[in-house]
Order: structure tokens, then sequence, then C-alpha cells
């Protein structure tokens, strides 16, 4: 099953496309219009004070490392259909549901790639403690987690591959 290593990360489909989309736009919308920014400020003359020439310079290369580093990550990827994961443990892609023993309060988190991690929406990073404590458990399995807060001790109530 995927393990996170430093030259192979796990990321879902999800998490590919939307990696995939903002490469699209910035090759085809954002380079493009910053090397035009750069053409209209060399255009004004005197390039050694001309502050939008600067300001598009940084602009790409904003853009520039950005675009490396998508196509790093897309490089290093090893693009996991969670759909087709059967196991009887947590692995990378699962939903799993638990509860805080102490407050009682339940949570749902789908374990995901690093880039696709949004605790908002329920999707946690695989290199994030809680994650690293849930892998290879299973239903009904205590983690304990460190948190500023302290020691935070969960019960696993399931979990599934969707």
């Amino acid at each position: 099953m995927a393990i996170a290593t430093p030259d192979k990360l796990p990321m879902t489909i999800r998490g590919k496309a939307l990696l995939d989309a903002e490469l699209k736009k910035l090759l085809l919308e954002e380079r493009p219009s910053v090397i035009l920014a750069i053409e209209e400020a060399r255009a004004q003359g005197d390039i050694s004070e001309n502050a939008e020439y600067e300001a598009a310079k940084e602009r790409q290369a904003m853009i520039e490392g950005r675009i490396a580093e998508i196509q790093g990550k897309l490089a290093g990827a090893d693009v996991i259909d969670t759909a087709q994961i059967k196991a009887d443990r947590i692995v990378f892609g699962a939903f799993v549901k638990i509860v805080d023993t102490e407050s009682e309060e339940t949570f749902q988190y789908q374990i995901v790639g690093v880039d696709e991690a949004d605790v908002k929406k329920g999707m946690i990073s695989i290199l994030s403690p809680l994650a690293r404590a849930l892998i290879g458990k299973k239903d009904s399995d205590t983690v304990t987690v460190q948190s500023p807060k302290g020691d935070k001790e969960f019960e696993i109530i399931s979990f599934e591959y969707k």
C-alpha cells in the first residue's frame, strides 16, 4: 500500500487533478500574461527604475518557481485510486470516523496527500500526527495523538474507502 517516502508521496486522483489544473493555468494563462507585462514594462524605456518591470519580474519568478514545484510533485507522486483500495486496516485514502474519548465529539477525515489536506473540509495530510497514528489501525482501536493542548485520545468508530 502507499507509503510516504521522500521521493514518492501518495496522492489521490482528485489531488492530481487539482495540481494538473493549477499547472495548466500557470502555463497557459499566468506565464504568457507575465511575459506580456514584462514586455510592456520594458517598452516604457529605462528599466533600472521601473517598478512595473520589477514587479513583473518578481511575479515571473514566483510563477516559474510554482511551475517547477508542481512538476516535481507530479513527477514524484504515487497516484492512488482510493475507490480501488481493499484493506482491513486504515491506509492512505481511508475515510475514517473517530470519536474524542474525552469530549465524545466525533470527526470524519479522509487521509490524503500533503497538497490536498484541508482540515476544514475533512481532509488530513498523510504526514499529519493524527494520520500517522491512524495508519495501520482498525475499528475499535484507540490512538493517542500529541497536540499543543496535550495528548488527545481517539477511538476509531469506522473506516471505508470510496
